[in-house]
């Protein structure tokens, strides 16, 4: 057996006038892969990049052309004539036609299948020229458009392009209420031409029974065999052999099932609650070799029917876990940008957030190797949406046919991490049939519509990984439920938006108790340092054209504006305004994930929205462009700490009103304070814990008026009060102080505020600091006369902060440290370019 990737040597061309016209080129543009269009004109100089200014608008002509890829090889005459001579193609976006020698032997229109096609029928001894035809993806869907059979809406809030959701192909290419609009094509894995004699391994599926010190592992293998005989199997694990056979065999597929046992086995934990050991597997089927790494767990997604509703949790070796985390969307909106060292600075920063899930949202794709293998070492489970997000899709035969064989690849493809922990139907578009005049006046239509493909995609999933959970849609009140999950917390998983799309208040996340919130956030501006990469000095206002261009959801900058109305006195410069909203996303953030922590084990699940940018813009995500982490990632890394000290509400009352949701009028409660407040100290840390912490109410000088000196053995699951504050001890004290969490874990301490921030006469502060330039860091000391209120520390340069945006109490001060991005070095003069904000000083 022979691969050889065929990286270089080709030629990307325009077949349109374009390439003359447009681009002043005669013939092609030589190019190795992998290859994408846009990235491919920029390195030219051809276009201008489409994240700077306004030059989005400036690049839509390339994705209306058809761009073709050539190059020529050659093949031997027992290469021609082997049994198997083929181009394997995978991360191939999106429609093509693929042509040997002139003549067309595959049409692809699926970016997340692996492409397999038979060269025999074209090959020639010699030279060969292969051709790769990428058609416009926007022209196709408007023509697929006029054949369906009856309309198909889409979301055009997100979608750019007409008709997006009649493609296999990344939905968010098309843009999104956080994303560029682009609509990239090219090959993002190297072809392979793959010469077989005697046998191909296609897959490697693994099973997994656990029982007390063991696991039998059993292995599915999926094969392919040239000719008729006896074939020698040998399977190994970490290096040594486990299974060693001959095999009598006939041309054809082959498939068969070997188990053997782990002794002792060394299981997998996610993050925070143990190791992630990993093994390496690998099947030799004669001159075919298959290699997998995997871990070894047991892991369920309990739905339990109760009191209540339908719980919602995952249990790993027999452990519940709170999932603590956020929504990952692709790393670049230029594909080819998202490297192996993007992948783990993102997913590094994930863990260091005390995070141990991320929901792989559906409206992207399928993600490379590296996504998962690094999720594995890390101990990241992976709620794992099908690409499939918050439009409707056609259930015609063609269209189901085409989802249900992408979906059997990716499951027999990564099915053996021991990360992914679910998979989900879809990202909303169970609750989309709501959103659209046509769907809602003809309901009954729309769901038979939804079901046909939902259940096709079960029954695939089902079929290639009984292991695993299939839940239908995110959110989902459970199976064969199709109420409103955004608004309904008793069952299932919920997206609870009405803090952002229905104007609610912060408070009106003390009204839901979600079993499971896998959706839910709160926008910010990007810091000043990423604003500069995209905007020049004139345009730094919030409604500037070029800001504006940066921020795709419709009403997003007033959202903002609004909300610090409401909280805040208003800031009195843009790079204030920058400050302030990140401030205020990471108070929302904050305010939920606290209350829903304290109610586990009801809520076994909080995963924000989202963990990354893909451009930079004003967006949910917790971490910019570029991997500066907002103040929100630093909020994140103290409320998803293990042990978590958290002042909320005890009761409330409500009233009824209606405000506007995602699916038009809605009721909503709106919460009331009723006057105590219970101090909670949460635990998902393994093993027993100790708790000693001082709870303080501290004047707003700085003055410290009464303390609570509290201690507490938590057990894992635990959520204790360790307090309550009734409206007498409170009388006085919303507007003239705050509350504190001190101890001797910078982690747990914790800041309460039971007015809003307006409303409080701050005092003016001074702060003092100490810059220590050490070789691999900047140590930073710093001091302050009064409180300091959300103290964030900003830097040009590529780096993190060991902690940041936290509470600088006088009298108390604090050390952190400035740490480089890997490959870069600390900064001469550092202190030049530091700059130190607090609240107080966004405003006279």
């Amino acid at each position: 057996m022979s691969i050889k990737k065929l990286q270089y040597g080709w030629t990307l061309s325009c077949t349109g006038e374009a390439m003359g016209d447009l681009l002043g080129i005669d013939g092609g543009i030589s190019v190795e892969m992998p290859v994408e269009v846009h990235q491919t004109l920029l390195a030219q100089g051809l276009i201008e990049h489409p994240y700077v200014g306004l030059n989005e608008a400036d690049v839509q002509w390339v994705a209306a052309q058809t761009w073709v890829l050539e190059k020529a090889f050659e093949l031997s005459v027992a290469q021609v004539h082997a049994p198997c001579l083929e181009l394997q193609i995978d991360e191939l976006d999106t429609l093509a036609e693929i042509c040997l020698n002139g003549v067309l032997l595959y049409r692809a229109d699926n970016m997340f299948l692996r492409h397999r096609i038979d060269l025999k029928p074209a090959a020639r001894q010699g030279e060969n020229r292969l051709c790769i035809k990428l058609l416009s993806a926007p022209a196709a869907a408007v023509d697929r458009a006029k054949k369906l059979p009856f309309p198909i809406p889409y979301n055009a809030n997100n979608n750019r392009v007409p008709h997006m959701n009649l493609l296999r192909k990344a939905q968010c290419h098309a843009g999104w209420d956080w994303g560029i609009c682009l609509m990239v094509t090219g090959v993002y894995q190297v072809p392979k031409l793959i010469v077989r004699q005697r046998a191909q391994l296609h897959y490697l599926l693994v099973e997994q029974r656990h029982t007390e010190n063991t696991v039998e592992l059993t292995l599915r293998l999926e094969a392919e065999v040239y000719s008729n005989g006896e074939l020698p199997l040998e399977i190994v694990l970490n290096g040594e052999p486990v299974i060693a056979e001959t095999l009598s065999v006939q041309v054809g597929a082959l498939c068969l099932a070997r188990s053997f046992t782990v002794k002792n086995p060394a299981l997998w934990w996610p993050a925070g609650q143990g190791e992630q050991p990993l093994y390496e597997l690998g099947v030799i089927l004669a001159d075919a070799s298959l290699c997998k790494t995997i871990g070894l767990r047991e892991l369920e997604v309990v739905t339990q029917a109760d009191d209540i509703g339908l719980g919602l949790k995952v249990r790993v070796n027999g452990r519940d876990v709170f999932c603590k985390g956020a929504n990952w969307i692709p790393a670049d909106a230029l594909t080819l940008d998202s490297d192996g060292d993007r992948y783990r600075d993102l997913l590094t920063a994930a863990v260091l957030a005390n995070m141990n899930c991320l929901r792989l949202w559906g409206g992207g794709f399928y993600e490379r190797d590296i996504f998962y293998q690094l999720c594995d070492e890390l101990g990241l489970l992976i709620w794992h949406d099908l690409m499939f997000a918050c439009s409707l899709y056609p259930s015609t035969r063609e269209f189901v046919a085409s989802a249900a064989a992408e979906v059997k690849h990716q499951i027999k493809r990564l099915a053996h991490h021991p990360s992914i922990a679910l998979w989900c139907g879809d990202n909303e578009v169970m609750g989309a049939i709501d959103w659209y005049e046509q769907s809602r006046r003809h309901r009954e239509k729309y769901i038979v519509n939804y079901d046909r493909l939902n259940r096709a995609l079960a029954r695939v999933v089902g079929e290639g990984d009984p292991t695993r959970r299939f839940w239908p849609s995110s959110p989902c009140n459970g199976e064969l439920d199709f109420g409103d999950a955004w608004h309904i917390d008793h069952s299932g998983d919920m997206h609870y938006w009405d803090v952002w799309h229905s104007g609610s208040s912060f408070e009106a996340y003390y009204t839901v108790r979600p079993r499971f919130c896998s959706e839910f956030g709160f926008q910010s501006l990007p810091s000043l340092p990423a604003v500069a990469r995209f905007a020049e000095p004139s345009q730094w206002n919030v409604s500037s054209p070029v800001m504006e261009s940066h921020q795709k959801s419709p009403a997003g900058n007033a959202i903002i504006m609004e909300m610090f109305t409401r909280y805040f006195r208003f800031p009195e410069s843009f790079v204030s305004i920058l400050y302030l909203s990140q401030v205020q996303q990471a108070v929302a953030i904050k305010t939920a994930v606290e209350y829903w922590r304290s109610l586990q084990p009801h809520c076994m699940g909080t995963l924000f929205w989202q963990l990354n940018d893909n451009w930079p813009v004003a967006s949910w995500s917790s971490i910019e462009h570029g991997g500066r982490w907002k103040q929100l990632h630093y909020h994140a890394r103290r409320f998803f700490n293990p042990i978590l000290v958290a002042l909320v509400p005890e009761a409330r009352s409500v009233e009824e009103s209606t405000v506007g949701g995602p699916a038009g009028p809605i009721k909503e409660d709106v919460a009331k304070a009723a006057g105590n407040w219970v101090l909670k100290a949460v635990s998902d840390a393994p093993g027993v814990r100790n708790l000693e912490v001082e709870f303080r109410q501290i004047t707003l000088g700085g003055k410290v008026v009464r303390r609570w000196p509290l201690a507490q053995q938590l057990r894992p699951g635990d959520s204790a009060t360790l307090l309550t504050l009734n409206q007498a001890e409170l009388a006085g004290a919303r507007e003239d102080s705050f509350f504190a969490v001190v101890s001797d874990d910078p982690d747990i301490n914790n800041t309460f505020y039971l007015a809003p921030w307006k409303a409080m006469t701050l005092p003016q502060v001074c702060i003092e600091q100490e810059v220590v330039t050490l070789a691999e860091r900047v140590q930073l000391t710093l001091k302050a006369d009064a409180p300091a209120h959300f103290l964030t520390l900003e830097h040009p340069a590529s780096g993190r902060w060991s902690d940041n945006s936290f509470t600088l109490l006088p009298g108390e001060d604090r050390t952190v440290d400035w740490l480089p991005s890997a490959g870069s070095a600390v900064p001469e003069n550092f202190a030049e370019h530091l700059v130190i904000t607090h609240l107080r000083s966004t405003y006279q």
